[in-house]
């Protein structure tokens, strides 16, 4: 795709850094689009600035409203890796975006993505529903530089039977409504809209323009002209053309190449050609919204000819000055960020010079602190970012919403004072803390200090809170590390990786499609197993010598970096306070763990030649 000028699509499963780096023939391997979906697998601040647009998938067209998951025997090592995840272990797409609950949510994700990498457009993946041209008016004034329209043959390969079948509707339905609804509130111009979920050949994409669309995504057929022959297993783990399947054997039965895409979407491009030249059109950008050019079919089909499509080949009730396709878009501003400030002071630091220290006030306006400047470290360094301790701020006051999303390794920032939601999400490296300020006079184990749905998505890190944090603390977390003085509701939801320390109490279901990682809880009062998911982990004592030297190691940490008070008692009353912990481990997790073990004691099966053969 990037050879002919189009743009292919990551997914929601990460990318491999190698192929940000350009071939030796100068191909780049790279997708233009990153995906960022409700399981957050492999979204680093690296993943994140090197792409072109950067999609988010709010749902997909075959299952409107449904997660996903990758069964263990799909995870290999390779996919593990790119999930920040351990080979075997399943992996759990939750439902929904738990950073996302309405308008303002996405506008506040939009926001956090455009400050990362402000070279690439935000879109927004929607699907063919009743009421989509409302939500699609959100995105445009959440400002979106796209929003994408998926109908109900898209993304059917992974797919369950019972989706595929009942759940979903045409393309041409929600894009119909999308672009009458964005006409008449005078919201056309600012957004792109995109269609894909069906989409085979030259006439559907000239029906998709007349409809209102300026982009146009064709996945299924693309793989049919590499080989697939849709024999609907994507999930079984064994397509036997190579291309759904992680099995070695299968994967080297795959005959397609770069070409035969090519090809295809050339072949695409001449049909519409022909067909804009049977309409008298020159450019593509003169069909757009022009439903004046569609009219049914006529059928004698008894069920078919009773349908009315009228409503879809309407043009929108509104004044003819009214454009109906894209004309400018209206990202958020970003010139006035307070990472301007800090790229500005710590120019050497990031050129690889000394190391630097900043002390500044924060107010609950300021967004998203750290992220530009994590994604201009991720982009002159990679993934591996600087070496800790390169930059340390210091911020006094109440911070806004994803204060250190996406913060790249290298980057310390310390919060004296209390911040809203979000914070860590995403972390990719660095270190956070947060503590009260010395003069407050509350007790910091008894009081909220960081807001709902810390550490979403992190793949690296460490956190640190002198105080409770919100609910869904470290949903799905998949490699920091944490130590927290309570947590709400939800917490450890679909984590996959990491550690989190939980130094109070918890709410309820908490674990909940847990499938990775570790948890250990100090369980003072004994009611915690009350309010722990069962359903994929156990509870165990901390009777390993790993795991207390662990726990002790982080609450260190802690105290350290907080100066937490209920941390110094811990650890000065250790020996007594040690068996009120409870380790939680995931149950899959723990089966493949233990597998290696065993693997790593088993002999070779070699003769060795000890001492000279005596």
């Amino acid at each position: 795709m990037n050879r002919i000028g189009g743009r292919s699509n990551s997914g929601e499963g990460g990318e491999e850094p190698h192929r940000y780096e350009p071939d030796e023939n100068g191909d780049l391997r790279r997708s233009a689009i990153k995906q960022i979906a409700s399981g957050r697998f492999g979204v680093t601040a690296e993943y994140l600035v090197n792409a072109d647009d950067l999609q988010i998938k709010v749902a997909q067209g075959a299952k409107p409203g449904e997660g996903g998951q990758l069964p263990g025997h799909k995870v290999d090592e390779r996919i593990a890796k790119v999930r920040c995840s351990t080979p075997g272990v399943s992996l759990i797409s939750p439902p929904p975006h738990h950073d996302i609950y309405s308008i303002e949510d996405l506008a506040q994700l939009i926001y956090d993505l455009t400050v990362v990498n402000d070279r690439a457009r935000v879109s927004v993946k929607l699907v063919s529903e009743v009421g989509v041209g409302t939500i699609a008016a959100g995105v445009a004034k959440a400002r979106a530089g796209a929003v994408v329209i998926a109908g109900f043959e898209g993304g059917t390969g992974a797919s369950p039977i019972s989706s595929l079948k009942h759940a979903g509707l045409p393309w041409e339905m929600g894009l119909a409504e999308t672009q009458q609804v964005l006409v008449q509130n005078r919201l056309r111009e600012r957004i792109r809209v995109q269609v894909d979920g069906g989409l085979r050949t030259s006439r559907d994409v000239i029906i998709a323009a007349m409809l209102g669309a300026e982009e146009y995504g064709i996945a299924t057929a693309s793989l049919i002209a590499t080989g697939c022959v849709m024999l609907r297993k994507c999930h079984l783990n064994t397509c036997s053309v190579g291309i759904a399947t992680q099995d070695p054997a299968l994967r080297a039965k795959f005959i397609g190449t770069p070409e035969d895409v090519v090809n295809y979407f050339m072949f695409v491009a001449e049909g519409v050609r022909a067909w804009m030249a049977k309409l008298g059109v020159r450019r593509i950008d003169d069909l757009i919204g022009r439903v004046e050019f569609l009219k049914p079919k006529k059928t004698t089909h008894w069920k078919a000819k009773k349908i009315d499509l009228a409503p879809v080949i309407t043009a929108p009730i509104a004044p003819a000055d009214i454009p109906r396709r894209f004309l400018k878009s209206q990202p958020w501003p970003v010139d006035d960020h307070i990472d301007q400030d800090l790229l500005r002071r710590a120019e050497s630091a990031l050129a690889g010079g000394r190391p630097i220290e900043l002390a500044l006030p924060i107010d609950n306006t300021r967004r998203a602190v750290g992220t530009m400047l994590s994604g201009a470290i991720a982009r002159a360094h990679g993934g591996k970012g600087l070496p800790d301790g390169t930059i340390k701020v210091r911020f006094t006051g109440s911070a806004g919403q994803s204060f250190g999303a996406f913060l790249s390794a290298g980057v310390s920032l310390e919060l004296c004072g209390d911040s809203n939601d979000y914070i860590g999400k995403g972390l990719s490296g660095g270190r956070i803390a947060v503590y009260p300020p010395a003069t407050s006079r509350f007790v910091p184990e008894e009081n909220v200090i960081i807001g709902n749905v810390a550490l979403y998505g992190a793949t690296g890190g460490s956190l640190y809170a002198c105080g409770l944090a919100g609910e869904r603390f470290a949903v799905r977390n998949s490699g920091a590390r944490a130590v927290v003085e309570g947590v709400g509701d939800h917490g450890c939801e679909y984590m996959t990786g990491g550690v989190v320390v939980v130094l109070g109490q918890v709410g309820r279901n908490f674990a909940a499609g847990m499938s990775g990682g570790t948890a250990y809880v100090f369980d003072q009062q004994q009611t915690f197993r009350s309010k722990c998911n069962l359903e994929m982990v156990e509870l165990e004592s901390l009777v390993d010598e790993s795991d207390l030297w662990l726990v002790y190691g982080m609450i260190e940490d802690h105290v350290r970096f907080t100066g937490s008070p209920l941390g110094r008692r811990l650890l000065d009353n250790w020996e007594l306070m040690v068996a009120k912990f409870v380790k939680v481990m995931p149950t899959d997790y723990k089966r493949v763990l233990q597998a290696r073990r065993a693997a790593a004691r088993r002999p070779t099966g070699r003769l060795t030649v000890v001492d000279g053969g005596r």
